[in-house]
Order: C-alpha cells, then structure tokens, then sequence
C-alpha cells in the first residue's frame, strides 16, 4: 500500500474513532471497545474496498456490507457520516429516542445500511443470502460481512458458512474480529471458538489471519479475497478491543459502557492527538 493512500486511511479511521466515543458519550450507553477494535477494516472498507454510493445508498450494483455484530453500530455509523451518508453532526443523537442513529443498524432509517442487524449470528446469514443473490442474478457484487468472535458460538454461524461453501460463493467476504473479549469476560473462558483458522477451512473456506489493526496487512488480506475463486473468504483479524483509548485497550468493562464527562475528555485528547501527529 502507497504511504499516501495509508495516511489517508488512518485518519479515516481516527476520525470514526473519534465517532464512537461522541456518540456513545451522548448516548451515555452503547458499545465502544469492540466498535474501536473495528476502525481499521471500517476505515478499510469504506476508504478502499467497497463500491458506493453515498448520493445513491440505494444504487443496485453497490457492494453490500453487512454489520453482523450489530451492537458495534458507533463504528459503522461513523464510516457512514464521514463518507457522507449523512452528517456527521448527528452521531451525538445516537440512542436517543428520536433519533434515526439506533442502537443497533437500522436499514429501514440509516443511509447505507443494508441490513437490520442485532440478534447475534443472523447478520451473516443474510450476508450469504445476498452474495448467493448477486450470484443467481449475474451481479459482480461483492457482500463483506464483520463479526465478533464472541458471536461465532452461536450455531447459525456455522450454518450460514455451510451454506457459503456448499454455494461456492466467492463473492461473501467473512471477516472476524477476533479481539479475545466478550461481554462476559475473556473468549476462551466463555466458550472457546479456537482454532478458529482450523475450523473455517474445515467448513470449506480459504482463510487469512492478520493483525486487523494493520493497514498493509488488511490490504494484503483483501487483494487475496479478489484472487479466490469458487470458495469463501475468511479475513480473521487479531486486534485490540477499544483501540485508540489507553484505559479502554484490552479492558472487558469497555465492551458494553459509555464514558463520563472526565474519561471522555481523555478519550478525545488522546484521540486529537493522535489526528495532529497524522497530519503533521
């Protein structure tokens, strides 16, 4: 990747971070550490990969993007604000009662969100059922798709990949956010999903394990995706849960909590920062 195009996508994802943290601030609810783990394949996403539209979030030939691990809305709705979907002034009315920003991604309000997600594990499930429609009607449309790793103890899962491989659908981009935190404390813990590598070949996927934090990494990871044909791909991504925040960087408390007044001062300090060294 050119070191201009890495620059860019950098501050991209500095400012979704900085997203998250206003609208889960004036929430004061919602799901900041594993929408801040996410930035970089947000920032990846929308900065690169995807075909789009914002004047046409409709448009018929767009690639989709499915957010399975729906709580993680802040990131995606971030992504959208600041690619123009609609302004980025209205993330701090995420949660509230009568904002069109919901909790979790809603595709009947939301510019850009193709799919209403929330109960963990259907979000894929609609994501292959959307690559095998692309298919069945002769569309170059490619599906991405994020999950949580905490998500992937859920049996639909693992239904939906069997769908995936028995359809050889080529075009369905499964990517794991594999942060090793869950609501309830460490993954492994919970109900340990591992080797997660291991398992998703066995279901017939061509699967890469990246550092998801790293921008040549995640572009390495895509550019493999297009050089697949007649399976599915898996990016499983190794990050940092609350990335960017110092005191929410590997924390569980931070999966599901907002920040007060002092911690979002700190937050935003740190995240400003990191903006002016990038722009330097």
């Amino acid at each position: 990747m050119n070191s201009e195009l890495k620059k860019e996508l950098q501050i991209f994802a500095t400012q979704i971070r900085m997203g998250i943290i206003e609208g889960t601030y004036n929430a004061k609810a919602g799901h900041p550490g594993g929408s801040l783990s996410a930035a970089e394949v947000f920032a990846y996403l929308y900065g690169k990969e995807m075909r789009y539209n914002p004047k046409d979030p409709k448009w018929e030939d767009r690639d989709r993007f499915v957010l399975s691990k729906g709580h993680c809305a802040p990131g995606l709705y971030s992504a959208l604000a600041y690619k123009g979907f609609f302004p980025v002034e209205d993330i701090k009315t995420l949660r509230k009662i009568d904002s069109y920003l919901q909790g979790h991604p809603n595709m009947n309000t939301v510019p850009g969100v193709d799919m209403s997600t929330g109960s963990l594990g259907q979000g894929v499930s609609a994501a292959a059922g959307m690559a095998k429609g692309a298919k069945y009607l002769g569309k170059d449309i490619n599906v991405y798709t994020l999950l949580g790793d905490g998500e992937i103890e859920e049996g639909q899962v693992w239904e939906a990949f069997m769908f995936a491989s028995q359809y050889k659908l080529d075009n369905l981009c499964v990517i794991i956010d594999s942060n090793g935190l869950q609501i309830d404390g460490k993954c492994e813990d919970v109900m340990n999903a591992e080797p997660i590598d291991e398992k998703m070949k066995a279901f017939g996927f061509e699967v890469v394990v990246i550092n998801g934090n790293d921008f040549d990494e995640l572009d390495s990871a895509f550019e493999k995706f297009h050089s697949v044909s007649g399976k599915p791909f898996a990016i499983i991504m190794k990050t940092i849960k609350g990335l960017g925040v110092s005191y929410m960087e590997n924390e569980v408390g931070w999966h599901g909590k907002a920040p007060n007044d002092e911690e979002y001062k700190i937050a935003m300090e740190e995240l400003n920062n990191k903006m002016k060294e990038l722009e330097a």
